[in-house]
Order: structure tokens, then sequence, then C-alpha cells
């Protein structure tokens, strides 16, 4: 009788010990691509592949495969979402946006074959889901930018404006301000973006909306007033803290409490949509810069080239002291 073949405990271990893919639910991958956390894209391939007939599932694909800059591929995830879920008004406002990601990367005679299929999508999307704002806000966009040829027209852009007022006033109210500011009307576009605001005064993006073009107007009072407002009301908003300190670099005026903003907003954690530490560090050395202290403000600019060296408008302020 031949032995028993003995295995050799580390390989015995080992086979123990493989690793075992995750399986992530619907509800848990989008999660993860909504946070943008590492490993999402990975997860919503595993998922496309566990529910290979969910619409859902090749939309979180679709999404995932666009913050991983696969425009190309995000398309196809996106088509394939849409061919499965015919009645899913996500999957066809996302194969819009994969159209959209994908027609600056393509050449002007796939443009014009991919912009009415963009249109499509979201035109398709508001049609199952009226109260889809994104959807319309998206056609809105396409509308003002699009030649009539391939369906634009400010006409359409004002019928959206008018659908999502129905629903939400405030973003009705910001996409009129769009339409005006494509029109170059910058009066009745700060004027809609102050009635959105009073209509929803807590909403960050109507907020920062309305602060910018203050600033770019050199309305510094009301600029500093909105953006005190909203430190005050939510004293922990990155946005908040680093348009003070803006402010302060722009108008010369606010200096203390521009300095003030700019230290706390380094020092708080940086969300995905803030912005990034060379900016504040320039800025801050902007308001050092009008506050006489000059050492101090080469220290800060030295630390926004170091973030980036070919940041040119810290070269540039670097220079000029």
């Amino acid at each position: 009788m031949r032995a028993a073949r003995l295995v050799h405990p580390v390989l015995l271990m080992a086979v123990h010990v493989a690793p075992v893919a995750i399986a992530r639910t619907l509800p848990e991958v989008q999660a993860m691509v909504e946070s943008k956390a590492s490993g999402a894209l990975s997860a919503a391939e595993a998922l496309t592949r566990e529910t290979p007939n969910d619409a859902n599932a090749w939309v979180m694909l679709t999404r995932a495969r666009m913050q991983a800059r696969q425009s190309e591929k995000a398309v196809v995830s996106a088509e394939k979402a849409a061919a499965l879920g015919p009645k899913n008004p996500q999957a066809f406002y996302w194969l819009g946006n994969a159209y959209g990601n994908r027609i600056g990367q393509v050449g002007m005679l796939s443009k014009m074959t991919m912009a009415p299929k963009l249109r499509d999508a979201f035109e398709q999307a508001a049609k199952l889901d009226p109260a889809l704002i994104d959807a319309r806000s998206s056609l809105v966009e396409f509308y003002l930018q699009a030649p009539g040829a391939i369906g634009g027209g400010i006409d359409k852009a004002r019928a959206q404006a008018t659908a999502i007022a129905k629903y939400d006033r405030a973003q009705g109210l910001r996409s009129q301000a769009r339409i005006a500011m494509h029109e170059k009307n910058w009066p009745q576009a700060l004027k809609h973006r102050e009635v959105a605001h009073v209509v929803k005064p807590g909403d960050a993006r109507i907020r920062i909306q309305l602060i910018l073009p203050y600033q770019a107007s050199k309305r510094w009072a009301d600029a500093n007033a909105a953006i005190k407002r909203w430190m005050g009301e939510e004293p922990n908003s990155n946005t908040a803290q680093y348009q003070m300190g803006r402010l302060a670099a722009l108008s010369g005026l606010y200096l203390v409490e521009g300095e003030a903003a700019l230290r706390k907003y380094l020092a708080m954690p940086r969300g995905k949509d803030d912005q990034e530490p060379k900016n504040a560090r320039y800025r801050l050395g902007q308001v050092l810069i009008h506050a006489d202290r000059k050492d101090e403000a080469k220290v800060e600019l030295q630390a926004a080239l170091k973030l980036d060296p070919k940041f040119k408008d810290a070269r540039d302020a670097l220079a000029a002291l």
C-alpha cells in the first residue's frame, strides 16, 4: 500500500486563508460610488457579475467608470443599463451623463452623432420621471449650447426652467439665472440667484452661486454679509471658510476674519469637492500681503509652490514681493 501523501502545513494554511471576494449589495456599492471610496470600481464590476440583469447595477458601474475616467467603457455600461431598464429614469440620466463625459474626447463627426443621443437620453429620463430635476437641468445646458440643427434652442431651455420650478422653485430660479448668463444679462442672473437664496437659504450651491458674482462685481459688503450668515448657520462649512478668505484676498478688506478663516480651513478635514490646500495657501499669502506681513506671505506662497511647483499665480505673487 502506498503511503498517504503529506501536505506541507504552510500550503495547507494557504488553502484555508485564501482571500475571498466580498459580495456587496447595491446600496453598499452605491454608498462607495457616491463617497468616491477606494475600491468602488471593483465593487461595481463585481456587482454586475453577480446581478448581470440588474439595470441599477450597471448604473453604478457607469458612475464608477466615469469617476475612474474610463469614459468609453462608461458609455458601454450606460447603454447596457438603459437596455436592461427601459423604464428606469436613472439609467437614462446616467446614459446622458456618460455621453456628455465622452463627447469632448471624440472628433467632430462623432460629436454630431453622439449629441442627439445625449439629448434623447436626458429627455427620456425626464419623461420617465418628470420630477428628475438633474435631467431637466442637463437639458437646459444642452439646449443652450447645441445648435438648432441638433435640437438646441433657448425657448426649449426656458421651458425646462419653467418645468423645474414646478417641482423646486429655487432650482427653477437657478436655471433661469443660467439662461440669463447665456444671454449675458448679468443683473438679471444675479437677481434670480438672490431670489433663489431667499427661497432656499440653506442650499450650498445657491449660496456659492450668489457669493461668487458678488465678489466678481466687487460688491464686497454683500459678499461679506452672505458669507457671515453662512458661517453663522454652518460654522463647520469648509466652503464658507474658504470664501471668507477668498473675499479678504480679493478685496483687501476683512483681513483678520479672512486670515482666521483660511487657517481654520487648512486645519479642517478636506471634502472631495473642497479647494485644494495650495489654493488656500495662495489666498492666505494674498491676505498677508494686504496686511503688509510680507515675510509671512512668502512662507505661504512658498508652501503653495511646494504643493504645486507649476502654480503660476503663486509664483507670480512671490516674484512680486
